[in-house]
């Protein structure tokens, strides 16, 4: 998820003039200024509490999917969708540094692999949440062909593919990234100088592959959850309806501003640069939020939060994990009733 903005960086080098040589450059020594903003600061304390929180949460999930509970379709979907978390949490201290130092230091090579692997993991995760929805939906809508079907050999051949997928979609991130040193400052950027053409298809194509697309797919997933749920009298509570809207709301705040402001900067110079600036570096922050926030809706709100706070932390979870296998069941048998019962009266 070091993605155009999330180093802070735009896609263009907007004050660079190239007027000065090497000799006339190196008589500049770049200070941060970072401490002194209101906003560099804010931003660096978010990165570092969506770090903490994500890594460790993340960590947790790996553990007990991977290791503690037996395996299973879910398991399956939930550890794939840590592991895609917990990859971007790890490169997350790479672009704390940068936001600290206002400057990127790591070289080249990582200029480049940074970027790959978070844009994988933005992918990635997108695509993991599309396949979680799909999934509830088709246990839904067809209950019993998802019971002889749904296999977690096939669970894992789906998660390959979303991983292979976003890699292919990923690599534009290696090849236009580059880093300049302008003025006692080097940058890692996005360098479109060669081929402009080339920042607005992948600029596009990001919306496409990683929004909009996926948003229209959970939504009408959820959509058709509701409606099923609604239609066999199934939610007397309001607990299964509340944790789809936050899955999708949370989705959609997360990611929108991200987006909204990569298509604003394609046309950059009719826009103030502090606008977009600022514009990336919240959306970003917020787009890296998704990180943490995964676990807590996928995992901790599957069950009652008294009880989970009771409980150790490893029984909570697998209470949290298992419980949509036991409503999944219950849902099934009451559903088979229900339908059976409908059908006298057609």
């Amino acid at each position: 998820m070091e993605m155009e903005g999330y180093e802070y960086e735009s896609d263009y080098n907007y004050t660079y003039e190239g007027n000065f040589t090497p000799h006339e450059e190196s008589v500049f020594q770049h200070k941060s200024t970072c401490s002194k903003e209101v906003l560099c600061v804010s931003l660096l304390v978010v990165s570092i509490i969506i770090f903490l929180l994500g890594f460790f949460g993340n960590a947790l999930v790996i553990w007990i999917t991977g290791f503690k509970m037996k395996k299973t379709v879910n398991t399956t979907w939930y550890l794939s969708l840590a592991i895609s978390d917990f990859v971007f949490c790890v490169f997350l201290p790479f672009n704390i540094t940068h936001t600290a130092m206002d400057e990127w230091i790591f070289g080249r090579f990582m200029c480049k692999f940074t970027p790959l692997a978070m844009f994988v993991n933005m992918f990635s995760s997108i695509f993991l949440l599309v396949v979680i929805s799909v999934d509830r939906c088709m246990l839904v809508k067809f209950p019993v062909w998802s019971q002889n079907h749904r296999t977690v050999r096939k669970a894992s051949v789906v998660v390959i593919i979303a991983w292979v997928v976003a890699i292919a979609l990923s690599i534009p991130s290696t090849i236009f990234r580059d880093v300049h040193t302008y003025l006692g400052k080097t940058s890692c950027y996005n360098n479109y100088t060669s081929n402009p053409q080339s920042h607005r298809i992948i600029a596009f194509s990001r919306f496409l592959a990683g929004f909009v697309v996926p948003f229209i797919i959970i939504i009408i997933c959820y959509s058709v959850i509701i409606l099923k749920l609604r239609t066999n009298r199934m939610a007397k509570s309001t607990k299964p309806l509340k944790v789809m809207t936050a899955l999708v709301a949370a989705f959609f705040i997360c990611w929108l501003p991200y987006h909204l402001f990569i298509l604003l900067e394609l046309n950059h110079q009719n826009y103030d640069h502090n606008i977009l600036t600022v514009g990336l570096q919240v959306g970003t922050a917020m787009a890296a939020a998704n990180s943490f926030l995964n676990p807590v809706l996928y995992v901790f709100m599957g069950n009652d939060f008294k009880r989970k706070f009771k409980s150790s932390v490893l029984a909570k979870m697998e209470n949290a994990m298992g419980e949509e296998g036991r409503t999944t069941s219950r849902y099934l048998s009451r559903s088979s009733s229900m339908d059976g019962r409908a059908s006298t009266h057609i």
